[in-house]
């Protein structure tokens, strides 16, 4: 399995890293993914060295993308034509599909979330346009689309993605290991 986390300038640290972390405990192959180049700056000064630059992404072996949020990284992601024809083809081939904080709003966007339920943060819903049933839930997942509320739920929407990828049981062992109260 191979989750592809894509960071754009102003990204949020927590919501990207977290995931990167999670997965990688998990026995998930992670390849961070810098729009625009390969060191990338979040939104609080800290700079990422990425393992790709988006013009090196393979969709044939993406099984998940994770997009963080933050600002203005969620607008930086937004206006990336790797982000938007990735889209297009995880929702084309069934992959799947995880944002947070601000980033479902990308989601939304570009039509993923069409009938489906989702969460972001408040003030990023917009039912009218997406066409999908905001819940305003922590975490909400419908089919393969994964997405949460903000950074401070990052480690349990983390745990979920290693679920969806890797199953419960790996998820509870990772969670665990690192004293998460489960």
């Amino acid at each position: 399995m191979t989750a592809y986390v894509f960071l754009a300038e102003g990204f949020e640290e927590v919501e990207a890293l977290t995931p990167v972390d999670i997965l990688r405990r998990g026995g998930v192959t992670v390849k961070t993914v810098g729009i625009g180049g390969k060191t990338i700056t979040g939104a609080h000064g800290i700079p990422v060295g990425c393992d790709i630059a988006e013009e090196d992404v393979i969709p044939d072996e993406i099984d998940m993308m994770v997009l963080p949020g933050g600002m203005p990284g969620t607008i930086h992601l937004g206006e990336s034509l790797t982000i938007q024809e990735g889209l297009a083809y995880a929702a084309q081939e069934d992959l799947w599909v995880a944002a947070i904080c601000a980033a479902p709003s990308v989601l939304g966007e570009n039509g993923l979330l069409h009938g489906r339920k989702y969460t972001c943060y408040p003030g990023f819903e917009n039912d009218e346009k997406y066409h999908g049933t905001y819940t305003a839930a922590p975490l909400q997942q419908d089919g393969k689309i994964i997405t949460a509320n903000g950074a401070g739920n990052a480690m349990t929407f983390a745990l979920y993605l290693l679920a969806a990828l890797q199953g419960e049981e790996k998820a509870l062992e990772v969670g665990r290991s690192i004293q998460m109260k489960l």
